[in-house]
């Protein structure tokens, strides 16, 4: 008999990783990250993005996959831009829509796609 009740481990699966690469390039630094960044799954993100601002002086995010972003994350940025030149890259409408209601849009560094914001100007 197949059963459409999920089994307490289907229950339990994680949810994607929200950091997919980390590499240099162009002499930037460049975190990906993918999925919703809320404050239950920010906490990869954060310590990745916060060893590039030590070590580097451009961090670009990779914004491509984000799909969804609550103020922990927000705060991250921000936080990260008082560290290091923060670029993000292709922020979707969802991002966008966060950074204006935040009043932050005219602050952060936003590029339409990853190659812009590598060839930004320091």
């Amino acid at each position: 008999m197949i059963s459409a009740v999920p089994s307490p481990d289907d229950a339990e699966l994680p949810a994607a990783v929200p950091v997919v690469a980390e590499f240099e390039r162009s002499g930037c630094w460049v975190v990906q990250a993918q999925g919703a960044l809320d404050s239950d799954t920010v906490d990869p993100l954060y310590l990745a993005m916060w060893q590039a601002a030590a070590c580097h002086d451009v961090v670009v995010l990779d914004a491509g996959a984000v799909t969804f972003g609550d103020s922990s994350f927000l705060g991250l940025l921000i936080q990260v831009h008082q560290q290091t030149r923060l670029r993000i890259a292709a922020p979707g409408t969802a991002l966008r829509r966060l950074f204006s209601m935040a009043g932050v849009d005219a602050v952060l560094e936003c590029h339409p796609t990853l190659e812009e914001a590598l060839a930004a100007p320091r």
